[in-house]
Protein backbone atom coordinates (compact mmCIF):
# COMPACT_ATOMS: atom_id res chain seq x y z
CA UNK A 1 0.00 0.00 0.00
CA UNK A 2 1.12 3.46 -1.26
CA UNK A 3 1.43 6.46 1.26
CA UNK A 4 -1.16 7.89 -0.74
CA UNK A 5 -3.75 5.08 -0.75
CA UNK A 6 -2.85 5.59 3.45
CA UNK A 7 -4.94 8.72 3.29
CA UNK A 8 -7.90 7.12 3.01
CA UNK A 9 -10.00 4.16 5.27
CA UNK A 10 -9.72 0.63 4.08
CA UNK A 11 -12.46 -0.31 1.46
CA UNK A 12 -13.51 3.50 0.98
CA UNK A 13 -10.80 4.77 -1.54
CA UNK A 14 -8.06 2.59 -3.62
CA UNK A 15 -6.21 4.86 -6.08
CA UNK A 16 -4.87 3.94 -9.84
CA UNK A 17 -1.67 2.13 -8.96
CA UNK A 18 0.41 0.00 -11.39
CA UNK A 19 -1.25 -0.30 -14.72
CA UNK A 20 -3.43 2.13 -14.55
CA UNK A 21 -1.49 4.46 -17.34
CA UNK A 22 -0.18 7.72 -15.34
CA UNK A 23 2.75 8.04 -16.44
CA UNK A 24 5.87 10.74 -14.81
CA UNK A 25 7.86 12.29 -18.01
CA UNK A 26 9.97 15.02 -17.24
CA UNK A 27 8.73 16.72 -20.04
CA UNK A 28 5.16 15.76 -19.89
CA UNK A 29 2.85 15.59 -23.75
CA UNK A 30 -0.18 17.58 -24.21
CA UNK A 31 -2.39 14.22 -24.63
CA UNK A 32 -2.59 10.73 -23.82
CA UNK A 33 -2.92 8.19 -26.82
CA UNK A 34 -4.60 4.93 -26.10
CA UNK A 35 -5.18 4.18 -29.91
CA UNK A 36 -5.51 6.31 -32.85
CA UNK A 37 -8.39 7.19 -32.50
CA UNK A 38 -8.70 8.00 -28.49
CA UNK A 39 -6.69 10.74 -26.87
CA UNK A 40 -7.23 12.72 -23.61
CA UNK A 41 -6.61 16.71 -23.01
CA UNK A 42 -6.72 18.61 -20.14
CA UNK A 43 -7.59 21.85 -20.59
CA UNK A 44 -7.85 24.75 -17.16
CA UNK A 45 -10.59 27.66 -17.21
CA UNK A 46 -9.33 30.51 -15.24
CA UNK A 47 -11.20 29.75 -11.88
CA UNK A 48 -8.85 27.20 -10.31
CA UNK A 49 -5.57 26.82 -12.95
CA UNK A 50 -3.96 25.68 -9.58
CA UNK A 51 -6.11 22.66 -9.41
CA UNK A 52 -6.32 22.08 -12.90
CA UNK A 53 -2.11 22.02 -13.58
CA UNK A 54 -1.80 19.19 -10.39
CA UNK A 55 -4.58 17.22 -11.90
CA UNK A 56 -2.93 16.89 -15.29
CA UNK A 57 0.60 15.82 -13.89
CA UNK A 58 -0.96 13.03 -12.23
CA UNK A 59 -2.19 12.15 -15.52
CA UNK A 60 1.01 12.73 -17.00
CA UNK A 61 0.22 15.71 -19.33
CA UNK A 62 0.49 19.37 -19.68
CA UNK A 63 -2.47 21.04 -19.63
CA UNK A 64 -3.59 21.92 -23.08
CA UNK A 65 -3.20 25.45 -24.43
CA UNK A 66 -6.17 27.59 -24.79
CA UNK A 67 -6.59 31.09 -25.42
CA UNK A 68 -9.22 32.60 -22.85
CA UNK A 69 -9.91 36.60 -22.97
CA UNK A 70 -12.53 39.12 -21.69
CA UNK A 71 -13.48 41.53 -23.95
CA UNK A 72 -13.95 44.99 -22.56
CA UNK A 73 -17.69 44.92 -22.06
CA UNK A 74 -17.51 41.12 -19.86
CA UNK A 75 -17.83 39.15 -23.20
CA UNK A 76 -15.75 35.59 -23.17
CA UNK A 77 -13.81 34.67 -26.12
CA UNK A 78 -12.26 31.10 -26.21
CA UNK A 79 -9.97 29.45 -29.00
CA UNK A 80 -8.02 26.55 -28.61
CA UNK A 81 -4.64 26.69 -29.75
CA UNK A 82 -4.64 23.28 -30.88
CA UNK A 83 -6.10 20.31 -32.65
CA UNK A 84 -8.52 18.83 -30.68
CA UNK A 85 -10.49 16.40 -33.33
CA UNK A 86 -11.82 13.30 -31.99
CA UNK A 87 -10.21 14.13 -28.63
CA UNK A 88 -11.37 12.84 -24.89
CA UNK A 89 -11.06 16.63 -23.58
CA UNK A 90 -11.77 17.18 -19.89
CA UNK A 91 -12.47 21.30 -18.94
CA UNK A 92 -11.47 21.58 -15.25
CA UNK A 93 -13.53 24.82 -14.17
CA UNK A 94 -14.65 25.53 -10.21
CA UNK A 95 -17.34 27.70 -10.64
CA UNK A 96 -16.35 29.94 -7.68
CA UNK A 97 -16.36 33.25 -7.35
CA UNK A 98 -16.95 35.49 -9.71
CA UNK A 99 -19.51 32.26 -10.09
CA UNK A 100 -21.70 33.78 -13.45
CA UNK A 101 -18.32 34.21 -15.40
CA UNK A 102 -16.90 31.17 -14.54
CA UNK A 103 -19.89 29.10 -15.27
CA UNK A 104 -20.19 31.43 -18.55
CA UNK A 105 -16.52 30.59 -19.82
CA UNK A 106 -16.74 26.67 -19.02
CA UNK A 107 -20.19 26.90 -21.17
CA UNK A 108 -17.79 29.19 -24.09
CA UNK A 109 -15.13 26.46 -24.01
CA UNK A 110 -17.69 23.74 -24.41
CA UNK A 111 -19.25 24.89 -27.36
CA UNK A 112 -15.35 25.83 -29.12
CA UNK A 113 -14.60 22.09 -28.17
CA UNK A 114 -17.87 21.23 -29.70
CA UNK A 115 -17.31 23.00 -33.17
CA UNK A 116 -13.88 21.96 -32.86
CA UNK A 117 -14.92 18.39 -33.42
CA UNK A 118 -13.95 16.74 -30.11
CA UNK A 119 -15.18 13.56 -29.86
CA UNK A 120 -16.32 13.63 -26.08
CA UNK A 121 -17.07 16.67 -23.78
CA UNK A 122 -16.44 16.25 -19.80
CA UNK A 123 -17.14 19.20 -17.72
CA UNK A 124 -15.02 19.02 -14.28
CA UNK A 125 -16.64 20.76 -11.30
CA UNK A 126 -15.77 20.30 -8.52
CA UNK A 127 -18.01 22.96 -7.36
CA UNK A 128 -21.16 22.92 -9.07
CA UNK A 129 -22.70 26.27 -9.14
CA UNK A 130 -26.35 27.14 -8.16
CA UNK A 131 -26.72 24.14 -6.51
CA UNK A 132 -28.30 25.61 -3.49
CA UNK A 133 -31.18 26.19 -5.55
CA UNK A 134 -32.25 22.43 -6.57
CA UNK A 135 -35.98 22.53 -5.67
CA UNK A 136 -39.07 25.21 -5.55
CA UNK A 137 -39.69 26.64 -1.60
CA UNK A 138 -41.91 29.41 -2.58
CA UNK A 139 -44.26 30.22 -5.35
CA UNK A 140 -42.58 31.49 -8.34
CA UNK A 141 -38.93 30.63 -7.62
CA UNK A 142 -36.74 28.81 -9.63
CA UNK A 143 -35.04 25.23 -9.97
CA UNK A 144 -31.27 26.73 -11.32
CA UNK A 145 -29.71 23.84 -10.55
CA UNK A 146 -31.81 22.30 -13.15
CA UNK A 147 -31.56 24.87 -14.89
CA UNK A 148 -27.24 25.06 -15.16
CA UNK A 149 -27.61 21.31 -16.46
CA UNK A 150 -29.51 22.06 -19.16
CA UNK A 151 -27.01 25.30 -20.18
CA UNK A 152 -24.35 22.65 -19.92
CA UNK A 153 -26.26 20.06 -22.24
CA UNK A 154 -27.10 22.78 -25.14
CA UNK A 155 -23.47 23.70 -24.86
CA UNK A 156 -22.07 20.33 -26.25
CA UNK A 157 -21.33 18.78 -22.53
CA UNK A 158 -21.40 14.99 -22.68
CA UNK A 159 -20.92 14.06 -18.95
CA UNK A 160 -20.34 16.36 -15.77
CA UNK A 161 -17.37 14.76 -12.93
CA UNK A 162 -18.18 16.70 -9.36
CA UNK A 163 -17.96 16.83 -6.17
CA UNK A 164 -20.07 16.43 -2.88
CA UNK A 165 -23.14 18.35 -4.43
CA UNK A 166 -25.34 19.85 -1.82
CA UNK A 167 -28.30 17.68 -3.07
CA UNK A 168 -28.78 14.47 -4.33
CA UNK A 169 -31.15 14.72 -6.82
CA UNK A 170 -29.10 17.62 -8.94
CA UNK A 171 -27.63 14.39 -10.13
CA UNK A 172 -30.72 13.66 -12.09
CA UNK A 173 -31.27 17.21 -13.54
CA UNK A 174 -28.05 16.27 -16.40
CA UNK A 175 -29.15 14.88 -19.29
CA UNK A 176 -26.16 12.13 -19.09
CA UNK A 177 -23.74 10.95 -16.95
CA UNK A 178 -22.82 12.48 -13.78
CA UNK A 179 -20.45 11.05 -11.90
CA UNK A 180 -19.90 12.19 -7.95
CA UNK A 181 -17.19 11.83 -6.09
CA UNK A 182 -17.18 12.97 -2.38
CA UNK A 183 -14.28 14.54 0.15
CA UNK A 184 -15.79 12.49 3.04
CA UNK A 185 -12.88 9.64 3.15
CA UNK A 186 -10.24 12.17 2.94
CA UNK A 187 -12.03 13.96 6.15
CA UNK A 188 -12.22 10.67 8.43
CA UNK A 189 -8.74 9.64 7.62
CA UNK A 190 -7.61 13.35 8.41
CA UNK A 191 -10.16 13.12 12.34
CA UNK A 192 -8.35 9.50 12.69
CA UNK A 193 -5.13 10.41 12.46
CA UNK A 194 -6.10 12.97 15.10
CA UNK A 195 -7.61 10.09 17.52
CA UNK A 196 -10.80 11.60 16.72
CA UNK A 197 -12.95 8.73 16.65
CA UNK A 198 -15.02 5.89 18.62
CA UNK A 199 -17.51 6.84 21.36
CA UNK A 200 -16.45 9.90 22.99
CA UNK A 201 -16.47 11.64 19.24
CA UNK A 202 -20.59 12.51 17.94
CA UNK A 203 -20.43 13.71 14.26
CA UNK A 204 -23.04 16.51 13.76
CA UNK A 205 -25.00 16.73 10.87
CA UNK A 206 -25.49 20.73 9.87
CA UNK A 207 -29.11 20.11 9.02
CA UNK A 208 -31.59 17.48 8.82
CA UNK A 209 -31.15 17.08 4.86
CA UNK A 210 -27.78 15.88 5.06
CA UNK A 211 -28.33 13.28 7.80
CA UNK A 212 -28.03 10.87 6.03
CA UNK A 213 -24.78 11.84 4.63
CA UNK A 214 -23.12 12.29 8.41
CA UNK A 215 -24.76 8.64 9.50
CA UNK A 216 -22.33 7.60 6.61
CA UNK A 217 -19.83 9.52 8.09
CA UNK A 218 -20.41 8.43 11.89
CA UNK A 219 -19.80 4.57 10.34
CA UNK A 220 -16.40 5.72 8.80
CA UNK A 221 -15.49 6.98 12.25
CA UNK A 222 -16.76 4.59 14.04
CA UNK A 223 -19.30 7.29 16.53
CA UNK A 224 -22.81 8.95 17.28
CA UNK A 225 -24.77 11.17 15.17
CA UNK A 226 -26.35 14.58 16.41
CA UNK A 227 -28.21 16.42 14.10
CA UNK A 228 -28.38 20.57 14.14
CA UNK A 229 -32.44 21.67 14.15
CA UNK A 230 -32.49 25.28 12.36
CA UNK A 231 -34.23 27.64 9.91
CA UNK A 232 -33.74 29.85 7.87
CA UNK A 233 -35.31 33.56 8.00
CA UNK A 234 -33.57 34.70 4.72
CA UNK A 235 -30.39 33.89 2.81
CA UNK A 236 -26.96 32.93 4.57
CA UNK A 237 -29.24 33.74 7.67
CA UNK A 238 -29.60 30.65 10.02
CA UNK A 239 -31.29 30.52 13.33
CA UNK A 240 -30.60 27.09 15.61
CA UNK A 241 -33.42 25.61 17.69
CA UNK A 242 -32.09 22.49 19.40
CA UNK A 243 -29.84 19.33 18.72
CA UNK A 244 -31.19 16.55 18.14
CA UNK A 245 -29.00 13.78 19.98
CA UNK A 246 -26.49 13.68 22.82
CA UNK A 247 -23.12 15.72 22.63
CA UNK A 248 -22.43 16.43 26.54
CA UNK A 249 -18.73 15.46 26.82
CA UNK A 250 -18.22 14.72 23.23
CA UNK A 251 -15.80 16.20 21.03
CA UNK A 252 -17.62 17.14 18.33
CA UNK A 253 -17.41 17.12 14.01
CA UNK A 254 -19.86 19.35 12.16
CA UNK A 255 -20.79 17.96 8.52
CA UNK A 256 -21.43 19.96 5.65
CA UNK A 257 -20.65 20.70 1.84
CA UNK A 258 -20.65 24.21 1.94
CA UNK A 259 -19.44 27.60 3.67
CA UNK A 260 -20.19 30.45 2.89
CA UNK A 261 -20.58 33.39 4.72
CA UNK A 262 -20.13 30.59 7.82
CA UNK A 263 -22.84 32.39 9.22
CA UNK A 264 -24.63 28.90 9.86
CA UNK A 265 -21.42 26.69 10.79
CA UNK A 266 -20.39 29.47 13.96
CA UNK A 267 -23.98 29.71 14.80
CA UNK A 268 -24.24 25.82 14.69
CA UNK A 269 -20.51 25.52 16.47
CA UNK A 270 -21.87 27.77 19.60
CA UNK A 271 -25.49 25.34 20.02
CA UNK A 272 -23.31 22.82 19.62
CA UNK A 273 -20.96 24.53 23.09
CA UNK A 274 -24.00 25.45 24.79
CA UNK A 275 -25.41 21.52 24.68
CA UNK A 276 -22.32 20.57 26.44
CA UNK A 277 -19.81 19.31 23.72
CA UNK A 278 -16.03 19.42 24.99
CA UNK A 279 -14.44 20.49 21.66
CA UNK A 280 -16.23 21.84 18.08
CA UNK A 281 -14.25 21.16 14.80
CA UNK A 282 -15.94 21.75 11.16
CA UNK A 283 -15.48 19.97 7.94
CA UNK A 284 -16.96 20.72 4.46
CA UNK A 285 -15.93 20.19 1.31
CA UNK A 286 -16.53 23.78 -0.52
CA UNK A 287 -14.78 26.31 0.79
CA UNK A 288 -16.62 29.65 -1.00
CA UNK A 289 -15.57 31.59 2.47
CA UNK A 290 -17.81 34.74 1.14
CA UNK A 291 -17.19 37.91 3.18
CA UNK A 292 -16.79 37.89 6.55
CA UNK A 293 -16.51 34.21 6.58
CA UNK A 294 -12.24 34.13 7.23
CA UNK A 295 -13.21 36.94 10.41
CA UNK A 296 -16.47 34.58 11.62
CA UNK A 297 -14.54 31.58 11.50
CA UNK A 298 -11.78 33.26 13.32
CA UNK A 299 -13.04 34.89 16.16
CA UNK A 300 -15.36 31.58 16.54
CA UNK A 301 -15.49 28.46 19.23
CA UNK A 302 -14.29 26.14 16.48
CA UNK A 303 -10.92 24.67 16.70
CA UNK A 304 -10.77 23.68 13.91
CA UNK A 305 -12.26 23.59 10.08
CA UNK A 306 -11.01 21.11 7.33
CA UNK A 307 -11.91 21.96 3.87
CA UNK A 308 -11.10 21.10 0.51
CA UNK A 309 -9.59 23.37 -2.24
CA UNK A 310 -12.47 22.65 -4.93
CA UNK A 311 -12.37 26.57 -4.35
CA UNK A 312 -9.03 28.05 -4.06
CA UNK A 313 -8.33 29.38 -0.82
CA UNK A 314 -6.15 32.40 -0.18
CA UNK A 315 -3.48 31.11 2.10
CA UNK A 316 -1.96 34.45 2.71
CA UNK A 317 -5.69 35.37 4.64
CA UNK A 318 -6.85 31.83 6.02
CA UNK A 319 -7.08 31.53 9.61
CA UNK A 320 -4.43 29.04 10.96
CA UNK A 321 -7.34 26.93 11.74
CA UNK A 322 -8.08 26.68 8.88
CA UNK A 323 -6.83 23.48 6.77
CA UNK A 324 -7.33 22.87 3.35
CA UNK A 325 -6.84 19.04 1.84
CA UNK A 326 -6.36 18.36 -1.70
CA UNK A 327 -8.52 16.93 -4.25
CA UNK A 328 -6.56 16.61 -6.99
CA UNK A 329 -6.04 12.77 -6.73
CA UNK A 330 -9.32 11.56 -6.38
CA UNK A 331 -10.29 13.85 -9.66
CA UNK A 332 -7.18 12.99 -11.56
CA UNK A 333 -8.06 9.35 -10.86
CA UNK A 334 -11.76 9.62 -11.68
CA UNK A 335 -10.74 11.19 -15.14
CA UNK A 336 -8.55 8.38 -15.15
CA UNK A 337 -10.97 5.43 -14.96
CA UNK A 338 -13.50 7.80 -17.25
CA UNK A 339 -11.27 7.81 -20.29
CA UNK A 340 -10.26 4.13 -20.04
CA UNK A 341 -14.07 3.40 -19.83
CA UNK A 342 -13.08 1.66 -16.03
CA UNK A 343 -15.86 1.31 -13.06
CA UNK A 344 -15.57 5.31 -11.06
CA UNK A 345 -17.41 4.12 -8.40
CA UNK A 346 -14.98 0.89 -7.60
CA UNK A 347 -12.65 3.73 -6.72
CA UNK A 348 -14.77 4.38 -3.35
CA UNK A 349 -16.06 0.91 -3.27
CA UNK A 350 -19.15 1.95 -4.52
CA UNK A 351 -20.03 4.14 -1.68
CA UNK A 352 -19.67 7.76 -3.36
CA UNK A 353 -23.41 8.02 -3.91
CA UNK A 354 -23.71 9.06 -0.03
CA UNK A 355 -27.54 10.52 -0.46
Amino acid sequence: MTPETELFPPGMYVAAGAGSGLREDDEPATSVERSRANRLMIFSGRSNPDLSARIAARLGVAPGAVTLKTFANGEIYARYDESIRGADIFLVQSCSTPVNRNLFELLIMADAAYLGSAKRITAVIPWYPYSRQDKKSAPREPITARMVATLMRAAGIDRILTMDLHAGQVQGFFDGPVDHMTALPMFAQHFRDQGMCGDKVVVVSADAGRAKLAKKFSEMLGCRLAIISKDRPMHNVAEVFDIIGEVRGCDAIISDDIIDTAGTLCAGAEAVMRAGANRVVACATHPIFSDPALDRIEDSVLAEVVVCDTVPVDLLRKPDKITVLPVDRILADTIDSIFRDDSVSSLFGGENQLF
